[in-house]
């Protein structure tokens, strides 16, 4: 097993989630040193044509993760990952957090073909394509904006791909949208933290409504200029916003799991031309957090 390959404790809690050989062919064969590939190519950021030979032929990895991409696999294998550590108590439901990085894009992700991707053997287009491709101009040159809900245990609840110039507070409702932890006995997804902590980007009355109707108790510090007009319009105005600076002290924790997320140089920068491999590449790096031991 070499530096950073999947270790047997977490092939165990991985290999049951993962796709069955079904009818002839063998499809899906040696999903261990796949999977090995494809972490590789993701904590080094070299090129697929560059993969070492113990990892079996490039084109192989490079196509299990595209396909498993556009068909929404490797966020099944999330969910599942989640539905495990739920049922383990490991997840913190006391408090999740919210916020976004930008990635600068490499010059190597940019011009994508115009027309719409399609899964091979199957009607439609991808999960997660953009017509877009989540890529946004800053003076910089070309970059992407990952959104991330992570819980107490610094890992990722839900993300969101966009491009960078992108605000944050219009991306809160439908990062909160996507956190859905399966039950293993059945029911409802679990969806609702307890208490919710964000910067003051993500202060807006659409927000604190959206949180309230939930009864999500929400810890998002008030901006000045939205301070001096509720105070201006008096009475009218509402009351003013609550807010715990002690409970707002694990917002950190949101930045301690970007950071882990982004030991990955292929997240930290975007090699990947369409939006929808990107966000499968940042959902695997997601799911070896899940799978790692605190």
């Amino acid at each position: 097993m070499g530096r950073g390959d999947v270790s047997d404790e977490e092939w165990a809690r991985l290999a049951p989630h993962l796709p069955k050989n079904v009818g002839r062919g063998g499809r899906w064969k040696s999903h261990r040193r796949v999977i090995n590939g494809i972490l590789f190519r993701q904590r080094t950021g070299l090129p697929w044509r560059d993969l070492p030979a113990r990892f079996g032929k490039w084109k192989t990895c490079h196509d299990r993760h595209r396909r498993w991409s556009a068909d929404g696999t490797w966020e099944k294998i999330l969910r599942a990952v989640q539905a495990d550590a739920d049922v383990e108590g490991r997840i913190d439901w006391s408090m999740v957090s919210v916020d976004s990085t930008s990635c600068r894009a490499h010059q190597h992700s940019a011009g994508a073909r115009k027309h719409n991707p399609r899964i091979r053997g199957r009607r439609g287009r991808p999960v997660h394509h953009r017509p877009d491709e989540a890529l946004g101009r800053s003076r910089d040159g070309l970059t992407c904006k990952i959104h991330l809900a992570c819980e107490g245990g610094r890992r990722p609840l839900a993300l969101l791909i966009t491009p960078g110039q992108w605000g944050d507070a219009p991306q809160l409702i439908p990062v909160l949208d996507r956190i859905r932890v399966p039950r293993r006995g059945g029911g409802h997804p679990r969806t609702r933290p307890d208490h919710l902590g964000g910067d003051k980007a993500y202060s807006s009355r659409r927000n604190r409504r959206y949180l309230r109707r939930r009864q999500i108790k929400a810890h998002l510090p008030e901006p000045k200029d939205q301070r001096a007009n509720r105070q201006r319009r008096g009475s009218r105005g509402g009351r003013p916003a609550g807010f715990d600076k002690t409970i707002y002290k694990r917002r950190n924790e949101v930045e301690q799991t970007i950071n882990r997320l982004k030991n990955f140089r292929a997240v930290a920068t975007r090699y990947d031309k369409r939006a929808y491999i990107f966000h499968g590449t940042v959902t695997v790096a997601a799911i070896w957090l899940w799978l790692r031991r605190p």
